[in-house]
């Protein structure tokens, strides 16, 4: 049983700027990969605005809150940036960050899309996960990069009907791009996971400043409800304290089974983050 955890602001803050690296990473991968668009990535407010291509998830202005609050002026620049590549402006706004922001937001025309959250647990050191026999989960190579990105763009291209359904839609070719740029950031470990054989899961985790992020999971329709993804969880955690991070953390909508396992594998809910957006 993971001890408790209180999150804070401080707390919050450490998280969010973590997401704002990963989220500058998986930016600057998309760039390398399409040096011809119009890409960009903009620090604003101690967090980041970033553009890759259209339909991305990467588009977003992530980490506001927890340092100085944009100028007017600031925001202008920022939607006039968005609106020239023909792209909303979404901000992901943690609910521990400064009140004051939301307001700003809202007065600007900005309308409340979507909520997801963010879970997390202390890593015991030591830590050992544990993995049902008719699975098997290794570390995904290069050589394997492909099975590892159709896990991915399958289980994310049908979500799960448990919980909150997301209001975003993200094309197949776009998602299988944003997933290898994902998989090029620095640091990224890749998990595939085999039943009776098959590919049937995959995950990743990024460690950095003691922080685990648990930053994509899916499992393919035909085996869910087999325990894969608590197995992907289990092996992560053990591979998170052999890093010697202390907390892990992960994102989910609300209410799904993505929640749920992750509560079961001793995740607590942390806060919440509102999406944003004005056309």
């Amino acid at each position: 049983m993971s001890e408790s955890l209180f999150c804070g602001t401080e707390l919050a803050a450490r998280i969010e700027r973590a997401a704002v690296e990963l989220t500058i990473a998986g930016t600057e991968a998309g760039r390398r990969r399409r040096p011809e668009a119009a890409g960009f990535v903009r620090l604003i407010g101690g967090g980041a605005a970033c553009f890759t291509e259209p339909g991305s998830p990467l588009n977003k202005v992530a980490g506001l809150g927890f340092g100085e609050l944009p100028s007017a002026a600031e925001l202008d620049e920022l939607e006039t940036a968005y609106a020239a590549t023909g792209t909303p402006t979404q901000v992901e706004l943690a609910q521990l960050g400064d009140p004051a922001l939301a307001i700003a937001l809202t007065e600007r025309g900005y309308r409340l899309t979507s909520f997801e959250n963010v879970l997390g647990r202390v890593i015991e050191p030591g830590f050992a996960g544990q993995v049902p026999a008719a699975l098997e989960i290794e570390r995904s190579g290069d050589d394997e990069l492909d099975s590892w990105v159709d896990v991915m763009v399958e289980g994310f291209a049908h979500p799960d009907e448990q919980g909150v359904a997301s209001q975003e839609e993200f094309p197949r070719d776009v998602l299988a791009a944003v997933t290898r740029d994902m998989a090029a950031v620095s640091g990224v470990r890749r998990y595939l996971a085999r039943r009776d054989g098959v590919p049937a899961g995959a995950a990743s985790m990024r460690c950095g400043d003691g922080i685990a992020q648990f930053n994509g999971a899916a499992t393919a329709p035909a085996h869910r409800r087999h325990g894969v993804q608590t197995a992907l969880l289990s092996a992560r955690l053990a591979d998170a304290a052999r890093a010697n991070c202390d907390l892990a953390v992960i994102v989910t909508m609300p209410g799904s089974k993505s929640q749920q396992n992750s509560q079961r594998s001793g995740f607590q809910l942390l806060y919440a983050r509102a999406m944003l957006i004005k056309s």
